[in-house]
């Protein structure tokens, strides 16, 4: 550890002994916020890896319903089919504030039908391929939400992890060993005035008894 570079004076002491207090409950407030932030991204982590398994899952499905249509039908076709959409969707983004760390939610409105097209123009499959990838829609931008929050907390974890770290490791230390420092060198300094003085009552003892 290393010595601060202060005067070893009592006022010096005085204003490292409050500098000791405050980055010791920083550090405690630091840890309680990174420990909060370790369970969020847990949650958040669990969260999306089970969502993950069901879309990815869903979406092979939509996709092979999707590549049987496409191989039965002409490019010319398909382009046709979905031309003219008729679903909309309405999104909104809102973040929220979590223990310093914005996390983004987002409402989704649907309307319309996910056929553009008549249904005799078409085989069943890309009926089928539509309907899932229509129902999964929803679920995809849920993932999204979940992901890009557990990108935002793990960066604050990392960002506290790095602040608890040098508070643990480097000012804390060095406070407690400048205190020490400065501590013992104004005991030192006692000492000698104690020294200093019993001398010079001892001298002047001497004389007056001389």
């Amino acid at each position: 550890m290393a010595i601060l570079k202060v005067n070893p004076t009592r006022v010096s002491l005085l204003r490292l002994k409050k500098e000791l207090k405050v980055a010791q409950k920083g550090h405690k407030l630091l840890k309680d916020k990174r420990d909060g932030l370790v369970k969020k991204f847990m949650v958040v982590i669990y969260e999306a890896r089970d969502l993950r398994g069901g879309v990815e899952e869903r979406l092979g499905s939509a996709f092979d319903s999707y590549s049987r249509a496409s191989s039965m039908a002409s490019s010319a076709a398909l382009n046709t089919a979905f031309m003219v959409p008729s679903a909309k969707v309405d999104l909104e983004v809102k973040i929220k504030n979590i223990m310093s760390v914005k996390i983004p939610e987002f409402k989704i409105e649907k309307s319309g039908s996910p056929f553009s097209y008549g249904m005799l123009e078409t085989t069943g499959d890309l009926d089928n391929a539509m309907v899932k990838f229509d129902a999964i829609f929803v679920d995809i931008l849920k993932l999204a939400e979940l992901e890009k929050s557990a990108e935002n907390l793990a960066e604050e974890i990392e960002k506290t992890r790095r602040r608890v770290s040098a508070l643990e490791n480097v000012r804390i230390p060095n406070l407690n060993d400048t205190i020490k420092f400065i501590t013992m060198q104004l005991d030192e300094r006692g000492r000698d005035a104690v020294v200093s003085t019993m001398r010079v009552k001892a001298m002047i003892m001497e004389k007056e008894g001389g």
